[in-house]
C-alpha cells in the first residue's frame, strides 16, 4: 500500500485518505475516488490530494478485518459487519468469555497494521455484548501479513462458555446480633447477581451457626435438586476447621480451596458436595460491589471448573479497590 500526495486529475480509482469537500464534489475518507469527483475537484482548484494506492496482493481494510474476526471467533461468538476497517465480535448468548492470551498476543505481534482488542478473560457478558474488536489500522494490509496473522492462531483464541447452572440453594447461618434484614438484603443482592445468568434461588434456609446444622442444610439442598450451593456465615470463615468447612465435610463433601488472592474476597471457601459446587461466601459478598465472590460464581454458573491454580492466578488484577492502609477489615466487614 502506498500513501501520499497525488495529482487530483490522476486520482480516480484510488482511495481517499481524507475527506475533501468542494463545491459540487465530495471525497469520502476511505472510499474509492469516482472519476467525476476527481475531475470536479481538479476543476475547483484542488491540484493535489492525499490518496492510497493498493499494491498487488493487498487486502482492503474491511475484508481483512472480517476474515480475521471470523477466524478468531470460537463457539458462541459471531462477527458483525465490518466497517471502516473494524469488525466486532459479539456474544450469541449470556455467559463467560474464554480467552487464550497467547493466541491474541501472537496475532498482535504479526504486523502493526493488525490489532485485536478483547475484554478480560472470564468476563461475564450478556447476549449481544461486544467481546472483541479487530481493527486494521491503515486502509489495507499486505495479504502476506494477513495470512501470517491467521496462521498465528491455529485455533480460535476466543469463545463463550454459556451459563448452564440455574438452580441455586442458599444457606444462611445465624448468631445473636445478625439482623433478619441483613439476611434478607443478602438474598436480594445474590438474586441480582444471578439474574444475568438466568439463574435463581430455588431453595433457601436459615440455620444455627453450627457444623451439624450446616451439614443438614447442605444435604437438603442436594436433595432438592440444587446445582450450586452458597453458604453465608453469620461469622466469617477463619480456618479450614471452622464451622462452614466442618459442616461441608460432615455432609460428605470436601473443601477444595480456602482463601483467595483477591481483595475484597480473601475469605472465600470453595468446595464440593458430590457434583454440587459449594461456595462459603466471604462477608463482602453481602454487598453488590464487585469482589472475589463474583470471580468464582460466574465461572461455576457457566459450568467451568475452578481449581486452586485458577484461584491463585486471580491475584494479578485481584486488588479491586484502593486501600490506603490495611490494618483493619473494611468498615467492619469481613473480607
Amino acid at each position: 500500500m502506498r500513501f501520499g500526495p497525488v495529482a487530483t486529475r490522476d486520482s480516480a480509482g484510488l482511495i481517499a485518505a481524507h475527506t475533501v469537500r468542494a463545491e459540487g464534489a465530495t471525497l469520502r475518507k476511505g472510499r474509492p475516488i469516482p472519476a467525476e469527483e476527481a475531475r470536479a475537484l481538479a476543476e475547483a482548484g484542488h491540484g493535489e490530494i492525499i490518496a492510497v494506492r493498493l499494491d498487488p496482493g493487498d487486502v482492503g481494510e474491511d475484508e481483512a478485518a472480517a476474515r480475521l474476526a471470523l477466524h478468531l471467533a470460537g463457539e458462541g461468538l459471531a462477527p458483525e459487519r465490518a466497517f471502516t476497517g473494524r469488525c466486532n465480535l459479539v456474544a450469541a448468548a449470556a455467559g463467560v468469555l474464554r480467552v487464550d492470551p497467547a493466541g491474541i498476543d501472537a496475532v498482535n505481534l504479526v504486523d502493526e497494521a493488525i490489532t485485536v482488542a478483547t475484554l478480560p478473560a472470564f468476563r461475564p457478558v450478556a447476549a449481544g455484548e461486544m467481546v472483541a474488536t479487530i481493527k486494521i489500522i491503515p486502509y489495507a494490509v499486505a495479504g502476506a501479513s494477513l495470512e501470517r496473522a491467521l496462521a498465528a492462531a491455529p485455533q480460535p483464541p476466543l469463545r463463550l462458555a454459556p451459563y448452564r447452572l440455574t438452580r441455586v440453594g442458599v444457606v444462611s447461618t445465624l448468631l445473636p446480633g445478625l439482623k433478619p434484614a441483613t439476611v434478607a438484603k443478602t438474598l436480594r443482592v445474590l438474586a441480582d447477581r444471578l439474574a444475568p445468568a438466568g439463574a435463581g434461588i430455588v431453595a433457601e434456609t436459615r440455620v444455627p451457626h453450627t457444623g451439624r446444622a450446616v451439614a443438614d442444610a447442605l444435604a437438603r439442598m442436594a436433595a432438592e435438586g440444587c446445582e450450586l450451593a452458597v453458604v453465608f456465615g453469620a461469622s466469617a470463615i477463619a480456618d479450614r476447621r471452622d464451622v462452614i468447612p466442618a459442616g461441608l465435610e460432615a455432609a460428605g463433601g470436601r473443601v477444595e480451596q480456602f482463601g483467595m488472592p483477591v481483595d475484597p474476597g480473601n475469605l472465600l471457601l470453595l468446595g464440593r458436595l458430590g457434583p454440587i459446587p459449594v461456595i462459603g461466601a466471604p462477608g463482602c459478598a453481602r454487598s453488590p460491589k464487585e469482589n472475589g465472590f463474583d470471580f468464582v460464581l460466574h465461572r461455576l454458573l457457566a459450568g467451568l471448573p475452578v481449581t486452586r491454580a485458577d484461584i491463585v492466578r486471580m491475584g494479578v488484577g485481584g486488588l479491586l479497590s484502593e486501600i490506603s492502609q490495611r490494618g483493619q477489615p473494611r468498615a467492619g466487614e469481613d473480607a
